[in-house]
């Protein structure tokens, strides 16, 4: 099939399958899938509105066959699933230059690790596991979770964000619905671009002192994945994926915690995919086609070295201020943080309000009546857990105030430069400037194939 793509006066000819047509089947399959999802969580609320069982009532918890969990066999075959589809996506990106077989291979991964394995295991997730491996010894981390964490931060290190471009379900399945995406104007992505950086700050917090793996318990998509999730978040996910027909792929730029990290692999990442693979004519056309606004335009060299040099140094003096504030902001938020725990949750319920005592339909205050540990222990234990999120209070507001500053430092460099370019923390690798890109491969007579 034959498209041809008009734009600033320039037309481009290529023999490519028409992904917006493709895309629009994806979708109709996905929004079947979704009005399944929402019929079947529908029909379980119907199913819970009985009252729930008294303690004191001699009603007997009935056996309840659990599926048996995914034998160790299957977790290496999934683990060899992600090295291989991830490879092959490094290939298409570095190598290939296929925008096409990208876009196929992010439909495999979303069939294969959202729908097939529904969202888990997922290297996105694994950051709780490994963090909570490193504060808990007595926490035994699988090496297959260990290996999925580390295995695409290790790629992205070498070649870019490779994963995100065709191996991430998260990303595959807004990457389908990005329809009209619009670019936001550069102080709104650097003011969202600061989410992320909280958003892991706050997982690693509730993982290191054992309150919650946020990232699991808040994740958009698992419940399309799974056909099962709480309304709300079904919800989430439906807006999300809304959004993201306008803003392109709003949760991994403005929400993925792992995406940080994938940042920091990619802006030392010695390979990377490059725009064109000839010399830049300047056309432009890269920048109008990339949604997430990952191309820097050339800079010019502006002689004010000295101007420059200062006001750089000035922001790297005030980053102990900001760390400072941060950190001092942090501690003071430590009590609201630590409410997400159970333990300093029921606690404050049963020393501020002892009538909960008698309450009969709480649960969580009936199980702790029924164990042997006393009130006394039972705040020790909260106070602990308390210091605790003082101190993670302090490390993440300093982290926070090292981003901000960090952030200003980079907004004061400047850095010459002659062709457009591909920001490597942001650059997601999609692939979309490459067949916008009107210089092609090399002909091997001029140096350059220039198709108009």
């Amino acid at each position: 099939m034959i498209i041809c793509w008009e734009m600033k006066g320039r037309t481009i000819d290529s023999k490519t399958v028409n992904i917006d047509t493709v895309r629009r089947y994806v979708m109709l399959v996905f929004s079947v899938l979704f009005l399944l999802v929402m019929f079947n969580t529908s029909a379980l609320a119907q199913e819970q509105r009985f009252p729930r069982p008294e303690f004191d009532s001699g009603y007997e918890q009935p056996n309840v066959i659990q599926p048996a969990p995914r034998s160790p066999y299957m977790e290496y075959v999934d683990l060899f699933v992600l090295i291989v589809v991830l490879s092959f996506a490094t290939w298409l990106v570095i190598k290939k230059r296929s925008r096409r077989m990208i876009f196929w291979t992010s439909v495999f991964s979303l069939a294969y690790f959202g729908f097939f394995r529904e969202g888990c295991i997922c290297p996105v997730g694994s950051l709780q596991n490994v963090v909570l491996a490193l504060v808990d010894p007595t926490y035994a981390l699988p090496l297959t979770v260990l290996l999925f964490f580390l295995i695409p931060l290790v790629t992205t290190l070498f070649f870019g964000r490779t994963f995100c471009a065709a191996v991430c379900p998260l990303g595959a399945i807004q990457d389908i619905v990005a329809f009209k995406p619009l670019e936001l104007p550069k102080w709104l992505q650097k003011t969202l671009g600061l989410i992320p950086y909280l958003y892991l700050g706050l997982a690693v917090l509730y993982a290191a002192t054992k309150t919650d793996f946020l990232i699991c318990r808040y994740d958009p998509f698992v419940g399309i994945f799974r056909f099962d999730a709480q309304f709300e978040m079904l919800l989430l996910g439906g807006l999300l994926l809304l959004i993201g027909v306008f803003v392109a792929r709003p949760y991994c730029r403005f929400l993925c915690p792992y995406g940080v990290l994938l940042g920091w692999m990619s802006a030392f990442s010695k390979k990377h995919l490059t725009i064109t693979p000839s010399e830049c004519i300047q056309c432009k056309l890269c920048v109008n086609s990339c949604p997430f606004g990952a191309i820097n335009e050339p800079v010019a060299e502006t002689g004010k070295r000295r101007t420059g040099v200062k006001r750089l140094l000035n922001y790297l003096m005030i980053i102990p201020f900001w760390m400072v504030i941060g950190g001092l902001a942090g501690s003071l938020l430590h009590v609201p943080l630590a409410k997400f725990n159970k333990t300093v949750y029921l606690a404050e319920q049963i020393v501020g309000t002892p009538e909960v005592l008698e309450d009969l339909d709480n649960i969580d205050v009936q199980t702790f009546l029924q164990s042997e540990e006393s009130i006394d222990e039972l705040v020790l234990r909260a106070e602990s857990i308390l210091s605790d999120f003082y101190w993670g209070g302090w490390i993440l507001g300093a982290f926070m105030g090292l981003v901000i500053g960090l952030t200003l430092v980079k907004l004061s460099v400047h850095r010459g430069r002659k062709d457009y370019e591909p920001d490597k923390v942001n650059c997601l690798s999609c692939g979309r400037c490459i067949d916008y890109c009107p210089v092609k491969e090399s002909n091997g007579n001029d140096g350059s194939n220039i198709k108009k």
